[in-house]
C-alpha cells in the first residue's frame, strides 16, 4: 500500500509578547485523524522569518528559561531591520537558532516524545499576531 500525505494549517493567536505556545495536543488531535493507527513522521512547520519550533520540557521553568536565553543571545538593540520598527532584527536571527520545522516520528498513530518533551512555537516577534503552523503526516 502506498503512503499517505496529509496536512493542515493551524492559526495561532501569540499576542503582542513573546511567547511559546504548546502545539503538543494539537499535534496529536492532528494524528488521530490523520494516522488511522500508522507509522510515519509529522512535520511541523512555521512559514514565517521570526518565528521557530521547539521540542522541550515544559511546566518547569525550561519554556521561560528558553525565552530568557534568546533574549542574551539575540538582544532586540544589537541588529538593524529592514522589514520593519526598531528591534525586529533579532527575531530574524532566531531562525538559526530554533529552526522553522521539526519532524516526529509517530508510532501506532501516536506522537512519539520523550517524557515531558513538547512541541513548542517560539515566537519573539511582538508586531506579529498570529502565526501559521502547518502540520503534515507522512505514513
Amino acid at each position: 500500500m502506498a503512503g499517505t500525505f496529509t496536512t493542515r494549517t493551524l492559526t495561532i493567536a501569540t499576542g503582542a509578547v513573546e511567547t511559546m505556545h504548546d502545539l503538543t495536543n494539537a499535534c496529536s488531535a492532528f494524528l488521530r485523524e490523520a494516522a488511522h493507527g500508522r507509522n510515519g513522521l509529522l512535520n511541523v512547520f512555521t512559514p514565517h522569518a521570526t518565528s521557530g519550533l521547539a521540542v522541550i520540557g515544559t511546566g518547569a521553568g525550561s519554556d521561560d528559561d528558553l525565552l530568557a536565553a534568546l533574549r542574551g543571545i539575540l538582544p532586540a538593540d544589537r541588529w538593524g531591520d529592514r522589514h520593519g520598527g526598531p528591534g525586529r532584527g533579532s527575531g530574524h536571527v532566531l531562525p538559526a537558532l530554533v529552526p522553522p520545522h521539526a519532524t516526529l516520528p509517530v508510532v501506532d498513530g501516536e506522537l512519539e516524545l520523550g517524557t515531558s518533551q513538547s512541541v513548542v512555537l517560539v515566537n519573539t516577534d511582538r508586531d506579529s499576531l498570529e502565526r501559521q503552523v502547518r502540520l503534515s503526516f507522512l505514513g
